[in-house]
Order: structure tokens, then sequence, then C-alpha cells
């Protein structure tokens, strides 16, 4: 008989200096993973932000153009708080990122660039930890990073990023996800939640936007390290579905 029991979640390998985080929108890494970049970036590894799109469409009764510049500077002030100097945007359209060769070939040329030993994602599942449906854009951009971590260490795949003077990089050594209702890994965040509590509040517009589903970022995201600490056994932690390569 199969036990229902899941498997335990583990540490997170950290023998790392380098990480690139993917994901589709402004505040994706501020709910919940900016307590690990914090506690990263503290210990002197570098990290990289890449994200899809600039959320143009996220501030219901504010003109994409206009959204898409407020929420770029957010997303740079919320990065800048947990220790991250670096952000790129790839312009893909928020709310229709298409899942296709175009954003595979997009992230793995940043992947060249900046030469991760591991790669940040989003959840590509239909669901969240937790039971609620995803949104298109995760999905989409989550399932590109893990392919795209695989094809920049190809020569044949995406030959046209030779032509650009970008050799392969084999280097990555796994996809974590975030978010995902699948974890098998984890990293204590205990002592680092304050950074990432500024790094939310840093999305102030977005969260206005929100109006009375804005959550506190304080409390909501105590209460999910929290959670996921209780896999871990400790105070605070973030989980991840990790994918070796």
């Amino acid at each position: 008989m199969t036990s229902s029991t899941p498997p335990p979640v583990q540490p997170l390998p950290e023998d790392w200096s380098r990480a690139l985080c993917v994901v589709a929108h402004p505040d994706d890494l501020e709910y919940g993973a900016a307590s690990a970049v914090a506690k990263w970036t503290h210990q002197g590894k570098t990290i990289t932000y890449l994200l899809a799109t600039r959320g143009e469409a996220g501030i219901d009764g504010m003109r994409p153009e206009d959204a898409a510049a407020l929420r770029e500077a957010e997303e740079v002030a919320g990065a800048r708080e947990v220790g991250v100097d670096v952000v790129e945007f790839l312009d893909h359209s928020d709310g229709v990122v298409e899942a296709g060769l175009p954003l595979r070939r997009d992230i793995a040329r940043a992947i060249r660039r900046h030469r991760p030993e591991a790669v940040f994602g989003i959840n590509h599942h239909e669901r969240f930890a937790g039971g609620f449906t995803n949104q298109a854009d995760h999905r989409a951009v989550g399932l590109a990073t893990i392919d795209a971590a695989k094809d920049a260490g190809n020569r044949w795949i995406f030959s046209e990023l030779i032509d650009e003077g970008l050799e392969p990089w084999s280097g990555t050594r796994f996809v974590a996800i975030a978010g995902s209702p699948l974890p098998t890994h984890g990293t204590d965040v205990t002592g680092f939640m304050d950074p990432a509590v500024r790094s939310l509040r840093a999305h102030a517009a977005y969260l206005e936007g929100l109006g009375d589903a804005a959550p506190d970022p304080e409390e909501f995201l105590t209460m999910i390290a929290a959670g996921a600490g209780l896999a871990m056994d400790v105070e605070a932690a973030v989980l991840f579905e990790v994918f070796d390569l």
C-alpha cells in the first residue's frame, strides 16, 4: 500500500555564488522568496533579477504605459532592499505572456550572459501551494525557465546566440521553483524577514491599487514563512521545488 505522506523537505544547497531569479511580474519575488534573496546577498552571493514583463496590466485604472514605468521603479527599489542591484526586464506583454520559443530564447540569453550556478523561478503548476489557481504568465515563465536552463548549455539550441557572442553555459546546477505545491527543498530565512517586508512595501502603488484585497506585508509574509518553517522545523523558511540539471 502506497503511503500518502509527502517526502521530507531537504535543505536547499547553498554552496554557490551566483544566481539568476526569473519571474513574470514586478512583485512576484516579493511575495515570499525575497527573504531568501536577502539571506543570500547577506552571505555575499550575487543575485540578479530578470522579469518577463513590467507589470503594465497590473493596476486597474492606470494606463499600461504609466503603470509599466511605475512598477519598474518599484521593482528596482524593492530589489535594492534585499541587496540586488541588477534588475532586467524582457518586455513581454503582461497578462498574455506566450509560452513559446521566443520566451525560452530570451531567458537562455540571460543565463548565458550572467552564467549563474543556480536559477530560481516562479511556480509553473496550475495551482499554488495552498490550492489557489495559478496565473497564466507565471505558468509560462516558470516552465520556460526550467527549459531555458537546459537550452543555455546546448550550442545547437538557439545557435543564433553564438553570433551574439554568447557561448553556451552549462554551469547551472539546478532550477528552484518558488511557490510550488510540490516543494522538495527549503531554506531557513529566520532573521531575514524585515528586508523582505520592506521589499514588498516598496510596491506601494501596486498594493494601493489592490484596495481592500491588498495584504499587510508584514502579516502576510510572516504567515507564509512560518507555515513553510514547519516543514523544516525552523521559525521561518522559503520552500522550493528543485530540478537538478
